[in-house]
């Protein structure tokens, strides 16, 4: 990012208002392309001021684009303090909207800005943090082990400095040659160090062709001002001053501050070993000033507080976090305790109609067995009635043979199961059976039984129905079937009959029969 200022038309500027931050930031790129770094810079800013008011995490990700884009403009124009505020903003807002994969384009940033303050530690821990995050193979990762091996060069560190270098130079050439000048331009620093000079003025050259394609304005000054350097120590002077006036012109109308001040530090020292220590010393004051203006204290001690502000937001950012977690564990505990309170008091109630529900089983089955009994007995009650209405009926003065005679044939067809389970069985199939008529056979049962034919009758059948709900094989048979078989049409008759005669339904005694087997067998 680099450049030279130029005034943005007002016009333009309020017509950018309605754009959409995608077409800012594509308006803004194109300003920049063209050198028109003050509408670029209000392209981003108003992208910037406007997607501060959006919740929309997509809009401020695009404002981490444009706060980087900003320092870039700030840091070629040698406003380092701006720069590193843009970034600090970048930083914080990537990190806030989790755009992981813009970090190492900061941390890249922002360790150049302390590079050039001299700063290698500061410089080298943002750069290893970019290494961290940068895509394996990528321009990020090449970048990043080649500034990290010119602050390793810086600290003296020559070994160290050349393997991340050479690494560089790999991804590099993995990468179709991309940005292989930048590195080029580092390999050759290296060599200079080591008085490898013809080495060092060959990468030089190299990167310097590179660079002058891409356009890249400050690596062409900074390469120009490393040739005249070398020049200058290899006590070749014509050659040293040619690079260095090359360098302050692309310098000067670039306003590249750090560039100047280094190239007339290396005029006034070229001028010293010539003897001419007027023209040296002034050379020396406006490297100072160009120092000074680049570099000066109050600058860094405001990066510094921008770096204490960052580093304080991350705490309060991790005090505020903790105490979320905090919030968050006491009100899972507290709805834990809700929960468990619910359960027990759930298992309680489960309980309490478990409890209920076997009660009334318990009951159930009482009430069953005891209906049983009574059943039975109402049964033999029945049965003793039927033959101590007999014996009196036989013993009766007025009774004569004849109708005697006639009872027990009676009660002998009435044991006839098949007989009287037929469904066409009547009183008149009956007298005629016993050799008798309808209205004699009626006289005989009413007066020694006390009950009319179809009670008679009706008794007889259900004996024979609990027999057959009564026997391991009535689960076979449905209770239509059973009905049918002893003789009744339907199966509503026949329970409405069942029920009168034995006090409960038949489908109430075939399960209490169930039972009272189930109970009678048993355990192994």
């Amino acid at each position: 990012m680099y450049g030279q200022t130029n005034s943005s038309p007002h016009s333009i500027f309020y017509d950018l208002k309605h754009h959409s931050p995608q077409q800012l930031l594509d308006t803004a790129l194109y300003f920049f392309r063209k050198n028109s770094m003050d509408t670029a810079l209000a392209c981003y800013k108003l992208l910037i001021s406007t997607s501060a008011r959006s919740a929309d995490f997509e809009r401020q990700k695009k404002a981490v684009v444009a706060h980087n884009q900003v320092a870039g403009i700030y840091y070629f124009r040698s406003d380092f303090r701006m720069a590193y505020e843009h970034l600090i903003k970048a930083l914080l807002l990537a990190e806030k909207t989790n755009y992981t994969e813009f970090l190492p384009r900061i941390y890249l940033n922002i360790g150049t800005i302390y590079y050039r303050f001299k700063k290698y530690d500061f410089a080298s821990e943002y750069y290893l943090k970019a290494l961290g995050l940068a895509e394996p193979h990528s321009i990020q990762e090449m970048i990043a082990l080649n500034n990290i091996g010119i602050s390793e060069l810086e600290s003296g560190r020559i070994d160290s400095a050349f393997d991340y270098i050479r690494r560089a130079l790999k991804i590099s050439k993995q990468l179709d040659n991309q940005r292989i000048h930048v590195v080029f331009s580092s390999l050759a620093s290296i060599y200079k160090k080591i008085e490898q000079y013809d080495s060092a003025y060959h990468y030089f050259r190299l990167s310097l062709e590179g660079a002058g394609k891409g356009a890249e304005i400050e690596l062409v000054a900074e390469n120009l001002s490393k040739l005249g350097k070398l020049f200058f120590e290899i006590n070749q002077i014509d050659s040293a001053r040619y690079y260095i006036n090359l360098s302050n012109s692309v310098a000067t109308d670039n306003h590249f501050l750090r560039i100047l001040a280094k190239n007339h530090l290396t005029l006034s020292q070229i001028e010293r070993s010539r003897g001419a220590y007027e023209q040296s010393l002034k050379y020396f004051e406006m490297h100072v000033d160009f120092l000074e203006q680049a570099f000066s204290i109050e600058v860094f001690g405001g990066i510094n507080q921008l770096r204490q502000f960052y580093e304080f937001s991350k705490i309060n950012e991790k005090v505020e976090q903790l105490a979320i977690e905090q919030k968050i564990k006491e009100r899972t505990i507290h709805y834990q305790k809700i929960i468990l309170q619910i359960i027990v008091v759930v298992l309680i109630l489960l309980c309490i109609v478990m409890a209920i529900i076997f009660l009334q089983k318990k009951q159930m089955k009482t009430a069953q067995k005891i209906l049983f009994e009574k059943n039975a007995k109402l049964m033999e009650h029945n049965i003793n009635t039927y033959s101590k209405s007999l014996e009196k009926y036989k013993n009766s003065a007025q009774t004569d043979n004849m109708q005697s005679e006639l009872l027990d044939k009676i009660l002998a067809l009435m044991e006839d199961t098949p007989t009287i389970c037929d469904t066409e069985f009547s009183i008149d199939k009956l007298a005629e059976l016993v050799s008798s008529n309808y209205t004699y056979v009626s006289q005989v049962i009413n007066s020694a039984l006390k009950k009319n034919f179809r009670s008679l009758l009706n008794e007889y059948r259900i004996r024979e129905a609990q027999r057959l709900l009564s026997s391991p094989d009535a689960t076979k048979y449905t209770l239509e079937a059973i009905a049918l078989q002893v003789g009744f049409k339907s199966r509503s008759a026949f329970r409405e009959v069942f029920k009168k005669v034995t006090g409960v339904s038949p489908h109430f005694y075939l399960k209490s029969m169930q039972q009272q087997c189930e109970n009678e067998i048993p355990v192994t």
